[in-house]
Protein backbone atom coordinates (compact mmCIF):
# COMPACT_ATOMS: atom_id res chain seq x y z
CA UNK A 1 0.00 0.00 0.00
CA UNK A 2 1.28 3.44 -0.92
CA UNK A 3 1.72 5.82 2.03
CA UNK A 4 1.39 8.84 -0.25
CA UNK A 5 -0.96 9.71 -3.11
CA UNK A 6 -1.68 12.73 -5.22
CA UNK A 7 -5.40 12.06 -4.78
CA UNK A 8 -7.22 9.81 -2.34
CA UNK A 9 -10.76 8.88 -3.39
CA UNK A 10 -12.99 7.89 -0.47
CA UNK A 11 -15.50 5.39 -1.83
CA UNK A 12 -14.95 3.00 -4.72
CA UNK A 13 -18.42 2.51 -6.18
CA UNK A 14 -19.38 4.10 -9.48
CA UNK A 15 -18.63 7.73 -8.52
CA UNK A 16 -15.24 7.01 -7.00
CA UNK A 17 -14.32 4.62 -9.80
CA UNK A 18 -15.33 7.18 -12.44
CA UNK A 19 -13.24 9.89 -10.77
CA UNK A 20 -10.23 7.55 -10.61
CA UNK A 21 -10.68 6.60 -14.26
CA UNK A 22 -10.85 10.19 -15.49
CA UNK A 23 -7.99 11.40 -13.28
CA UNK A 24 -5.63 8.72 -14.53
CA UNK A 25 -6.81 9.14 -18.12
CA UNK A 26 -6.26 12.90 -18.10
CA UNK A 27 -2.93 12.82 -16.29
CA UNK A 28 -1.00 9.57 -16.76
CA UNK A 29 1.29 8.86 -13.84
CA UNK A 30 -0.94 10.60 -11.30
CA UNK A 31 -0.93 8.64 -8.05
CA UNK A 32 -4.58 7.88 -7.27
CA UNK A 33 -5.66 5.61 -4.40
CA UNK A 34 -9.31 4.60 -4.04
CA UNK A 35 -10.38 3.39 -0.61
CA UNK A 36 -13.53 1.20 -0.54
CA UNK A 37 -14.93 -0.43 2.58
CA UNK A 38 -16.72 -3.30 0.76
CA UNK A 39 -15.26 -4.56 -2.48
CA UNK A 40 -18.31 -6.79 -3.00
CA UNK A 41 -20.52 -3.66 -3.26
CA UNK A 42 -23.37 -5.77 -1.88
CA UNK A 43 -25.04 -2.75 -0.28
CA UNK A 44 -23.76 -0.02 -2.53
CA UNK A 45 -26.31 2.21 -4.22
CA UNK A 46 -24.56 1.39 -7.50
CA UNK A 47 -25.29 -2.32 -7.21
CA UNK A 48 -28.87 -1.84 -5.98
CA UNK A 49 -29.89 0.74 -8.57
CA UNK A 50 -32.51 0.05 -11.25
CA UNK A 51 -29.83 1.38 -13.63
CA UNK A 52 -31.77 3.85 -15.75
CA UNK A 53 -30.82 6.98 -17.67
CA UNK A 54 -32.95 9.84 -18.98
CA UNK A 55 -32.79 13.33 -20.41
CA UNK A 56 -36.06 14.32 -18.74
CA UNK A 57 -34.82 16.48 -15.89
CA UNK A 58 -36.14 19.88 -14.88
CA UNK A 59 -32.73 21.57 -14.67
CA UNK A 60 -30.55 22.18 -17.71
CA UNK A 61 -27.35 21.05 -16.03
CA UNK A 62 -28.84 17.63 -15.26
CA UNK A 63 -30.00 17.27 -18.86
CA UNK A 64 -26.52 18.12 -20.11
CA UNK A 65 -24.95 15.63 -17.69
CA UNK A 66 -27.19 12.84 -18.97
CA UNK A 67 -26.73 13.83 -22.61
CA UNK A 68 -23.02 13.11 -22.19
CA UNK A 69 -23.73 10.02 -20.10
CA UNK A 70 -25.98 8.26 -22.59
CA UNK A 71 -23.44 8.58 -25.38
CA UNK A 72 -20.68 7.32 -23.11
CA UNK A 73 -22.81 4.35 -22.02
CA UNK A 74 -24.10 3.50 -25.51
CA UNK A 75 -20.56 3.21 -26.90
CA UNK A 76 -18.94 2.11 -23.65
CA UNK A 77 -16.02 0.15 -25.07
CA UNK A 78 -14.96 2.95 -27.37
CA UNK A 79 -15.68 5.61 -24.73
CA UNK A 80 -13.35 4.06 -22.17
CA UNK A 81 -10.48 3.81 -24.62
CA UNK A 82 -9.11 0.87 -22.61
CA UNK A 83 -9.85 -2.81 -23.21
CA UNK A 84 -11.65 -4.12 -20.13
CA UNK A 85 -13.40 -7.18 -21.52
CA UNK A 86 -16.78 -5.42 -21.33
CA UNK A 87 -18.03 -4.94 -24.85
CA UNK A 88 -21.44 -3.46 -24.17
CA UNK A 89 -23.63 -2.24 -21.31
CA UNK A 90 -26.75 -3.45 -23.13
CA UNK A 91 -28.47 -0.06 -23.23
CA UNK A 92 -32.18 -0.66 -23.82
CA UNK A 93 -33.70 2.56 -25.13
CA UNK A 94 -37.37 2.11 -24.28
CA UNK A 95 -37.61 5.67 -23.02
CA UNK A 96 -39.21 7.31 -19.99
CA UNK A 97 -42.87 8.33 -19.80
CA UNK A 98 -43.91 10.92 -17.20
CA UNK A 99 -47.67 11.29 -16.67
CA UNK A 100 -49.75 14.11 -15.22
CA UNK A 101 -53.43 14.57 -14.53
CA UNK A 102 -53.42 18.35 -14.10
CA UNK A 103 -53.23 21.34 -16.40
CA UNK A 104 -50.46 22.85 -14.29
CA UNK A 105 -48.48 19.62 -14.53
CA UNK A 106 -48.95 19.59 -18.29
CA UNK A 107 -47.62 23.13 -18.43
CA UNK A 108 -44.51 22.08 -16.53
CA UNK A 109 -43.95 19.10 -18.84
CA UNK A 110 -44.22 21.36 -21.90
CA UNK A 111 -41.87 23.95 -20.41
CA UNK A 112 -39.13 21.52 -19.44
CA UNK A 113 -39.52 19.52 -22.68
CA UNK A 114 -38.69 22.64 -24.67
CA UNK A 115 -35.58 23.14 -22.56
CA UNK A 116 -34.61 19.48 -22.95
CA UNK A 117 -35.02 19.58 -26.74
CA UNK A 118 -32.85 22.69 -26.84
CA UNK A 119 -30.07 20.56 -25.35
CA UNK A 120 -30.50 17.74 -27.86
CA UNK A 121 -33.14 15.55 -26.23
CA UNK A 122 -36.10 14.17 -28.18
CA UNK A 123 -38.81 14.69 -25.56
CA UNK A 124 -42.37 14.67 -26.86
CA UNK A 125 -45.40 15.93 -24.93
CA UNK A 126 -48.50 13.90 -25.75
CA UNK A 127 -52.17 14.40 -24.95
CA UNK A 128 -54.47 11.56 -23.82
CA UNK A 129 -55.43 10.45 -27.33
CA UNK A 130 -51.84 10.34 -28.51
CA UNK A 131 -50.82 8.47 -25.35
CA UNK A 132 -53.54 5.88 -25.93
CA UNK A 133 -52.52 5.45 -29.55
CA UNK A 134 -48.89 4.87 -28.62
CA UNK A 135 -49.48 2.86 -25.44
CA UNK A 136 -52.90 1.18 -25.86
CA UNK A 137 -52.50 -0.80 -22.62
CA UNK A 138 -52.68 2.41 -20.55
CA UNK A 139 -55.80 3.91 -19.02
CA UNK A 140 -55.67 7.60 -19.95
CA UNK A 141 -59.09 8.93 -18.93
CA UNK A 142 -57.74 10.90 -15.97
CA UNK A 143 -54.64 12.21 -17.76
CA UNK A 144 -53.96 15.63 -19.25
CA UNK A 145 -50.53 14.91 -20.73
CA UNK A 146 -47.44 12.75 -20.71
CA UNK A 147 -43.86 13.44 -21.75
CA UNK A 148 -42.00 10.68 -23.55
CA UNK A 149 -38.37 10.33 -24.56
CA UNK A 150 -38.29 8.06 -27.62
CA UNK A 151 -34.49 7.84 -27.71
CA UNK A 152 -31.48 8.27 -25.41
CA UNK A 153 -33.46 7.05 -22.41
CA UNK A 154 -33.75 3.58 -20.91
CA UNK A 155 -31.70 1.24 -18.75
CA UNK A 156 -28.36 -0.57 -18.84
CA UNK A 157 -25.91 -2.82 -16.98
CA UNK A 158 -25.01 -1.00 -13.76
CA UNK A 159 -22.32 -3.41 -12.60
CA UNK A 160 -20.79 -3.45 -16.06
CA UNK A 161 -20.39 0.32 -15.84
CA UNK A 162 -18.71 0.03 -12.44
CA UNK A 163 -16.47 -2.86 -13.52
CA UNK A 164 -15.41 -1.00 -16.65
CA UNK A 165 -14.46 2.15 -14.76
CA UNK A 166 -12.54 0.15 -12.14
CA UNK A 167 -10.62 -2.01 -14.60
CA UNK A 168 -9.75 0.92 -16.85
CA UNK A 169 -8.59 2.98 -13.87
CA UNK A 170 -6.41 0.11 -12.65
CA UNK A 171 -4.83 -0.29 -16.07
CA UNK A 172 -4.08 3.43 -16.02
CA UNK A 173 -2.33 3.13 -12.65
CA UNK A 174 -5.00 3.73 -10.00
CA UNK A 175 -4.75 1.62 -6.84
CA UNK A 176 -7.93 0.23 -5.26
CA UNK A 177 -7.62 -0.49 -1.57
CA UNK A 178 -10.12 -2.44 0.52
CA UNK A 179 -10.22 -0.50 3.78
CA UNK A 180 -12.27 2.12 5.58
CA UNK A 181 -11.32 5.77 6.02
CA UNK A 182 -11.70 6.58 9.72
CA UNK A 183 -10.28 10.09 9.80
CA UNK A 184 -9.12 13.07 7.77
CA UNK A 185 -5.89 14.78 8.75
CA UNK A 186 -5.97 18.53 8.12
CA UNK A 187 -3.62 21.47 8.41
CA UNK A 188 -4.04 25.13 7.45
CA UNK A 189 -7.48 24.48 5.99
CA UNK A 190 -6.44 21.60 3.75
CA UNK A 191 -6.63 17.82 3.85
CA UNK A 192 -3.15 16.37 4.28
CA UNK A 193 -3.98 12.69 4.67
CA UNK A 194 -6.45 10.00 5.63
CA UNK A 195 -6.28 7.40 8.38
CA UNK A 196 -7.55 3.89 7.83
CA UNK A 197 -9.34 1.27 9.91
CA UNK A 198 -6.41 -1.08 9.28
CA UNK A 199 -4.14 1.36 11.12
CA UNK A 200 -2.49 2.76 8.04
CA UNK A 201 -2.24 6.33 6.82
CA UNK A 202 -2.09 7.81 3.32
CA UNK A 203 -0.83 11.33 2.84
CA UNK A 204 -2.44 13.19 -0.05
CA UNK A 205 -2.47 16.35 -2.09
CA UNK A 206 -6.26 16.20 -2.49
CA UNK A 207 -9.16 14.05 -1.33
CA UNK A 208 -12.47 13.26 -3.03
CA UNK A 209 -15.56 12.39 -1.01
CA UNK A 210 -17.37 9.71 -3.03
CA UNK A 211 -18.79 7.94 0.00
CA UNK A 212 -22.42 7.75 -1.13
CA UNK A 213 -24.86 7.53 1.76
CA UNK A 214 -21.97 7.95 4.22
CA UNK A 215 -20.82 11.25 2.73
CA UNK A 216 -21.86 13.26 5.79
CA UNK A 217 -19.77 10.95 7.99
CA UNK A 218 -16.69 11.78 5.92
CA UNK A 219 -17.38 15.52 6.14
CA UNK A 220 -17.75 15.26 9.92
CA UNK A 221 -14.17 13.97 10.05
CA UNK A 222 -13.13 17.43 8.86
CA UNK A 223 -15.55 19.23 11.20
CA UNK A 224 -17.93 20.03 8.33
CA UNK A 225 -21.59 19.22 7.72
CA UNK A 226 -23.43 18.00 4.65
CA UNK A 227 -27.21 17.60 4.15
CA UNK A 228 -26.95 14.09 2.73
CA UNK A 229 -28.60 11.10 4.38
CA UNK A 230 -29.61 7.54 3.43
CA UNK A 231 -33.22 7.05 2.30
CA UNK A 232 -34.50 3.49 1.97
CA UNK A 233 -36.12 2.36 -1.28
CA UNK A 234 -37.82 -1.03 -1.65
CA UNK A 235 -37.96 -2.34 -5.22
CA UNK A 236 -40.29 -5.15 -6.31
CA UNK A 237 -39.95 -7.57 -9.21
CA UNK A 238 -43.41 -8.69 -10.28
CA UNK A 239 -44.90 -11.20 -12.69
CA UNK A 240 -48.03 -10.03 -14.53
CA UNK A 241 -49.05 -12.70 -17.07
CA UNK A 242 -51.77 -10.52 -18.60
CA UNK A 243 -49.41 -7.60 -19.19
CA UNK A 244 -46.77 -8.49 -21.76
CA UNK A 245 -45.37 -5.24 -23.11
CA UNK A 246 -41.60 -5.70 -23.52
CA UNK A 247 -41.26 -2.41 -25.40
CA UNK A 248 -42.91 -0.38 -22.62
CA UNK A 249 -41.06 2.68 -21.36
CA UNK A 250 -40.15 3.38 -17.77
CA UNK A 251 -43.48 4.77 -16.60
CA UNK A 252 -43.51 7.43 -13.89
CA UNK A 253 -46.96 8.02 -12.38
CA UNK A 254 -47.94 10.03 -9.31
CA UNK A 255 -47.23 7.31 -6.76
CA UNK A 256 -45.05 4.70 -8.44
CA UNK A 257 -42.76 3.87 -11.33
CA UNK A 258 -42.71 0.74 -13.47
CA UNK A 259 -40.59 -0.74 -16.23
CA UNK A 260 -40.36 -4.06 -18.05
CA UNK A 261 -37.68 -6.54 -17.10
CA UNK A 262 -36.35 -9.61 -18.87
CA UNK A 263 -38.40 -12.77 -18.85
CA UNK A 264 -41.71 -10.93 -19.11
CA UNK A 265 -41.41 -9.50 -15.60
CA UNK A 266 -41.53 -5.92 -14.34
CA UNK A 267 -39.70 -3.75 -11.83
CA UNK A 268 -41.73 -1.32 -9.74
CA UNK A 269 -41.31 0.90 -6.69
CA UNK A 270 -42.86 3.94 -5.08
CA UNK A 271 -41.91 7.42 -6.27
CA UNK A 272 -39.84 8.92 -3.43
CA UNK A 273 -41.74 10.86 -0.80
CA UNK A 274 -40.60 12.77 2.25
CA UNK A 275 -40.24 9.60 4.28
CA UNK A 276 -37.21 10.60 6.33
CA UNK A 277 -33.79 9.04 6.77
CA UNK A 278 -32.91 5.48 7.64
CA UNK A 279 -29.90 3.94 9.30
CA UNK A 280 -27.07 3.22 6.89
CA UNK A 281 -27.29 -0.45 7.89
CA UNK A 282 -31.08 -0.73 7.52
CA UNK A 283 -31.90 -2.92 4.54
CA UNK A 284 -35.16 -4.39 5.80
CA UNK A 285 -37.76 -4.19 3.00
CA UNK A 286 -41.01 -2.26 3.39
CA UNK A 287 -43.10 -5.07 1.93
CA UNK A 288 -46.39 -3.35 2.63
CA UNK A 289 -45.67 -0.73 -0.04
CA UNK A 290 -46.67 -2.96 -2.92
CA UNK A 291 -50.14 -3.81 -1.59
CA UNK A 292 -50.81 -0.50 0.16
CA UNK A 293 -49.42 1.98 -2.38
CA UNK A 294 -48.41 0.50 -5.72
CA UNK A 295 -50.82 -2.22 -6.81
CA UNK A 296 -54.08 -0.24 -6.70
CA UNK A 297 -52.58 2.64 -8.66
CA UNK A 298 -50.91 0.27 -11.10
CA UNK A 299 -54.14 -1.61 -11.83
CA UNK A 300 -56.02 1.66 -12.30
CA UNK A 301 -53.40 2.86 -14.80
CA UNK A 302 -53.02 -0.44 -16.66
CA UNK A 303 -55.90 -2.92 -16.23
CA UNK A 304 -53.76 -5.73 -17.63
CA UNK A 305 -52.08 -5.83 -14.23
CA UNK A 306 -55.12 -7.52 -12.72
CA UNK A 307 -53.15 -10.65 -11.85
CA UNK A 308 -49.82 -9.81 -10.25
CA UNK A 309 -47.38 -11.76 -8.12
CA UNK A 310 -44.31 -10.36 -6.36
CA UNK A 311 -41.49 -12.77 -7.16
CA UNK A 312 -38.55 -10.88 -5.68
CA UNK A 313 -37.65 -7.66 -3.91
CA UNK A 314 -34.60 -5.78 -2.79
CA UNK A 315 -33.69 -2.66 -0.83
CA UNK A 316 -31.32 0.08 -1.88
CA UNK A 317 -30.48 3.47 -0.45
CA UNK A 318 -30.58 6.89 -2.04
CA UNK A 319 -27.86 9.33 -0.95
CA UNK A 320 -30.53 11.98 -0.48
CA UNK A 321 -29.72 15.68 -0.51
CA UNK A 322 -32.31 17.15 1.85
CA UNK A 323 -31.77 20.70 0.57
CA UNK A 324 -32.81 20.28 -3.07
CA UNK A 325 -32.35 16.66 -4.24
CA UNK A 326 -29.50 17.64 -6.53
CA UNK A 327 -25.86 16.65 -6.55
CA UNK A 328 -23.31 18.57 -4.47
CA UNK A 329 -20.12 18.86 -6.49
CA UNK A 330 -16.69 20.42 -6.35
CA UNK A 331 -14.29 21.79 -3.75
CA UNK A 332 -15.51 22.78 -0.31
CA UNK A 333 -14.76 26.49 0.29
CA UNK A 334 -13.59 25.79 3.82
CA UNK A 335 -11.20 23.08 2.63
CA UNK A 336 -10.47 23.66 -1.05
CA UNK A 337 -8.57 20.41 -1.69
CA UNK A 338 -11.52 18.34 -0.42
CA UNK A 339 -13.79 17.65 -3.41
CA UNK A 340 -17.38 16.51 -3.14
CA UNK A 341 -19.39 14.26 -5.43
CA UNK A 342 -22.38 13.58 -3.21
CA UNK A 343 -26.14 13.81 -2.71
CA UNK A 344 -27.38 12.48 -6.06
CA UNK A 345 -30.77 11.47 -4.60
CA UNK A 346 -31.26 8.48 -6.86
CA UNK A 347 -29.77 9.61 -10.18
CA UNK A 348 -26.07 9.15 -9.46
CA UNK A 349 -25.39 6.08 -11.57
CA UNK A 350 -26.45 7.75 -14.81
CA UNK A 351 -24.54 10.91 -13.91
CA UNK A 352 -21.27 9.17 -13.07
CA UNK A 353 -19.57 9.49 -16.50
CA UNK A 354 -19.97 13.29 -16.68
CA UNK A 355 -19.52 13.97 -12.97
CA UNK A 356 -16.37 11.87 -12.74
CA UNK A 357 -14.95 13.77 -15.69
CA UNK A 358 -15.95 17.12 -14.17
CA UNK A 359 -14.42 16.39 -10.78
CA UNK A 360 -11.19 15.18 -12.41
CA UNK A 361 -11.00 18.37 -14.47
CA UNK A 362 -11.54 20.49 -11.37
CA UNK A 363 -8.86 18.65 -9.39
CA UNK A 364 -6.35 18.95 -12.22
CA UNK A 365 -7.13 22.44 -13.55
CA UNK A 366 -8.95 24.28 -10.78
CA UNK A 367 -12.30 24.67 -12.59
CA UNK A 368 -15.11 23.12 -14.60
CA UNK A 369 -14.12 22.55 -18.21
CA UNK A 370 -16.17 20.21 -20.44
CA UNK A 371 -19.46 21.01 -18.69
CA UNK A 372 -20.19 23.92 -16.37
CA UNK A 373 -21.34 22.20 -13.19
CA UNK A 374 -21.24 25.32 -11.03
CA UNK A 375 -25.01 25.25 -10.45
CA UNK A 376 -24.34 22.13 -8.38
CA UNK A 377 -21.51 23.66 -6.36
CA UNK A 378 -21.10 23.62 -2.59
CA UNK A 379 -21.75 27.35 -2.13
CA UNK A 380 -25.51 26.98 -2.54
CA UNK A 381 -25.58 24.44 0.28
CA UNK A 382 -23.62 26.65 2.64
CA UNK A 383 -25.94 29.56 1.81
CA UNK A 384 -29.13 27.48 2.16
CA UNK A 385 -30.04 28.37 -1.43
CA UNK A 386 -31.83 25.41 -3.05
CA UNK A 387 -31.29 24.56 -6.69
CA UNK A 388 -34.16 22.14 -6.92
CA UNK A 389 -34.62 19.21 -9.27
CA UNK A 390 -38.34 18.54 -9.66
CA UNK A 391 -38.06 15.25 -11.55
CA UNK A 392 -36.94 12.87 -8.79
CA UNK A 393 -37.74 9.20 -9.41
Amino acid sequence: MADRADVVVIGGAVMGASAAYWLTRMQPGLRVVVVERDASFARASTALSVASIRSQFSTAVNVAISRFGVGFIRDFRESLGVETGIGSLGLKENGYLFLTGTQSGAGVLAEVAEMQRGLGAATEVLGPEALKARFPWLEVGDLVAGSFGPRDEGWFDNMGLLAGFREAAKQQGAVFLRDCVTGLETAAGRVTGVTLASGGRIGCGAAINAAGTRAAEVMAMAGLTLPVEPRKRTVFVIDAPNARHPDAPLLVDKGFYLRPESGGRWITATVPAEDGPCDAEDFEPDLNLFEDVIWGQLYARAPGFDAVKVVRHWVGHYAYNTLDQNAILGPHPAMPNLYLMNGFSGHGLQQSPAVGRGIAEHVLTGGWRSLDLSDLGVDRVLEGRPFRERAIV
